[in-house]
């Protein structure tokens, strides 16, 4: 965080992107740092609405003054052209100013789809990973594994030949 390094955790749903996430975030707040965390669909609106509110330039601000932004979920929602440029704006101004910690379901090459420009997203992502450590999560949900475990326990044998015996 002093470096204003950014971090992006990339892999599948469940993998453990948003409990990392949080577990970095409440151990930069355990070191006295100031913390903003949000999905990425949540940003964007709440961008669109400061922007129609006339309150843009006070969120931007905030945002950029965070010492660690936190943003969750990027890839999940496709943002409309004018979100796509706001959240850029935010990406930008903290370019070199902050640590932006972001959790995607989606590789790199895929980010255009969520963004809507080549372009933007070129922008966005020289940016970004010019002082990045990326972190690839992979594996089987963590949630699915736990639904898969939970199954198998209550699953009971209910038929004679099911508990090793010989069907009539």
């Amino acid at each position: 965080m002093d470096k204003r390094e950014n971090v992006i955790a990339l892999g599948p749903s469940g993998v453990g992107k948003t409990h990392t996430a949080l577990a970095l975030g409440l151990a930069a707040c355990q070191k006295g740092h100031s913390v903003a965390f949000t999905t990425a669909a949540a940003l964007v609106h709440e961008l669109m609405e400061a922007r129609d509110e006339k309150r843009l330039r006070a969120l931007q601000k905030q945002l950029t003054n965070v010492k660690l932004l936190i943003i969750d979920e990027l890839g999940y929602v496709p943002f409309t052209a004018v979100g796509a440029e706001l959240l850029f704006e935010v990406f930008s101004r903290r370019y070199e100013h902050g640590a932006t910690l972001v959790t995607s379901n989606l590789p790199f090459d895929e980010w255009t789809s969520v963004l809507g420009s080549e372009r933007l997203t070129g922008a966005l992502l020289d940016r970004l990973t010019h002082h990045v450590h990326i972190l690839e999560m992979n594996g089987e949900s963590y949630r699915l594994a736990t639904s898969k475990k939970r199954q198998q326990r209550n699953v009971k044998p209910n038929s004679t030949a099911e508990k090793g015996g010989a069907n009539p």
